[in-house]
């Protein structure tokens, strides 16, 4: 996020687009709540119809894979109306009349035939937006997660920028994250292509400074997503896999193939807190801390770095993941002399630069959000204040033209699939399955529209058979206005009916993120 939690109280207008926040995010969703509810304005943009939908002034239902379009049609109707800052685009941004070309093609009639969205609410929408006077967007995965998701968020980039809505609170653009240490993990260079700070690993001053820290050769090469893992693994290309606290045999696109690489693999390694479907088919499983039995740090969705304390001790033989992989590298031979998580990130703190002012012991004192460059600063809650990261500190429209998904409905599969989490479970029900909040929702319900219902003859809670050209999934169906016709939602949680056997191992080019929300399938009674 460019901007801290206190900043969403200051927004006039929040924009959510591709964000189930009240069931994905539900902290921050109560927050958006709180604040529409104080008399701020909201824009929400999804093809379901989500709880915050209900108290949207404008709700605009695209059809999924149409957010370029969307967005584009938004920053016609500010450009054509005289509404974005002129003085922000003329001292802080490029590349402007390349924008303005662009989306001088994207008029509400024509956005109104790819989206599916009536002209006047795409106008509506932008006047509000750039108005504000402080606006704030928020998204996550139903924008990233498509063939096109990096044009998708370089349209949300290009809106922001386009109205000065950016450097200042209660505005920015504000990603949630997932999970609770997923912008740590990035940070820590958990990525194929960079080191921690996001360090590319081809560049020759990044590989002098491990080099002098560390005693390292890098590869000169970035590694493989996980995607392209398993791929490899699939073909007989990559030989073994170690897996830390993911699984992949139910968060993964087209389980079949997931399940084909796994299997296909000579040695597979999985470490986690409990012996997921993943770890099932490990030939070694590592058992694993949990969050309460290891000392660390956790850095959330706004650039917080925040102190995790040991609690209670870990059960049996679990270790804290550090431990863990300290001992592994020993007995691969390496020198590492680590005997706490603090040496660990003092280690780090060395390397990154936006965290070389952090420590354990100014983290005591509460969280501080990067960059934070060194021992007197601050931290910084709000990005790009006075300029933006590129080397002349200006912004870069980035013009994108939409484009159609990787595949829709037809004759055959005349069915739009979108997948995604519920409220009650916890990314694969690792986890959750094991809590209280089973009871409420203990096996998967798919969503389908009345319209739709009544065709098939479907009643409420019968069975439902879910086919794409990959898999299917069965599930009791709950029918529902959320999803509008032609279109079934259905939660990936649930690992014995898995929703990512309906989907595709398709990628976006750049990002290679799997295109979770579009799948082309079949409807049948069970």
């Amino acid at each position: 996020m460019t901007n801290d939690f206190a900043s969403i109280k200051e927004a006039d207008v929040m924009l959510v687009i591709g964000s189930n926040t009240t069931e994905a995010h539900p902290v921050i969703g109560s927050w958006i709540k709180e604040n529409r509810q104080n008399g701020k304005k909201l824009i929400v943009c999804d093809p379901r119809k989500i709880e915050l939908a209900k108290y949207a002034d404008v709700y605009l239902r695209q059809r999924s894979g149409s957010d370029v379009a969307l967005l584009n049609g938004l920053m016609h109707v500010i450009i054509a109306e005289g509404l974005y800052d002129k003085t922000f685009v003329e001292e802080r941004t490029e590349n402007f009349e390349a924008l303005k070309t662009l989306v001088a093609a994207y008029n509400p009639e024509r956005v109104s035939e790819i989206t599916g969205i009536a002209p006047e609410d795409i106008v509506n929408a932008a006047r509000l937006y750039a108005k504000g006077p402080n606006s704030a967007i928020f998204y996550t995965m139903g924008i990233t997660q498509h063939t096109t998701g990096t044009d998708n968020v370089r349209s949300v980039a290009n809106l922001a920028m386009l109205c000065g809505h950016l450097g200042r609170p209660g505005t920015g653009v504000n990603p949630l994250r997932g999970q609770n240490n997923v912008q740590g993990a990035c940070d820590m260079g958990c990525l194929p292509n960079v080191l921690p700070g996001y360090a590319k690993v081809a560049d020759p001053a990044v590989r002098e400074k491990a080099k002098s820290l560390w005693g390292v050769e890098l590869p000169l090469s970035p590694g493989k997503s996980l995607v392209k893992m398993l791929e490899a693994a699939g073909e007989g290309e990559l030989k073994g896999l170690f897996v830390m606290g993911e699984n992949p045999m139910v968060s993964d696109a087209d389980t079949n193939h997931v399940r084909h690489a796994l299997e296909a693999l000579d040695f597979l390694v999985v470490q986690d807190i409990f012996l997921t479907e993943t770890a099932q088919l490990a030939d070694v499983v590592f058992p694993a801390a949990c969050w309460a039995e290891k000392d660390g740090t956790f850095t959330n969705t706004m650039r917080a770095v925040q102190r995790v304390r040991k609690a209670v001790n870990a059960p049996g033989e679990a270790r804290a993941d550090w431990e863990i992989l300290v001992s592994l590298a020993r007995k691969c031979g390496a020198d590492w002399n680590f005997s706490s998580a603090s040496e660990i990130f003092d280690d780090l703190a060395r390397f990154v630069p936006s965290y070389a002012g952090m420590s354990y012991t100014r983290l005591e004192q509460g969280a501080i959000c990067w960059p934070c460059p060194n021992t007197e600063h601050p931290g910084t809650p709000i990005l790009h204040s006075a300029k933006f990261a590129r080397p002349n500190g200006k912004g870069f429209f980035s013009p994108c033209e939409w484009k159609a998904p990787h595949e829709w409905p037809d004759e055959e599969y005349p069915f739009l699939a979108s997948t995604g989490r519920l409220l009650y479970h916890y990314h694969t029900r690792s986890m959750t399955g094991r809590s209280a909040t089973e009871k409420f929702v203990d096996e998967l319900h798919i969503e389908i529209n009345p319209v739709d219902a009544e065709q098939l003859a479907i009643r409420e809670g019968e069975l439902l058979c879910v086919s794409s050209r990959r898999g299917e999934v069965r599930g009791k169906a709950k029918i529902t206005e959320k999803v509008p016709p032609k279109m079934v939602f259905v939660p990936f949680h649930f690992g014995e009916t898995p929703a990512n056997a309906l989907t595709a191992a398709a990628i976006d080019p750049t990002s290679e993120t799997p295109a979770f929300k579009i799948s082309a399938v079949r409807v049948q009674k069970g």
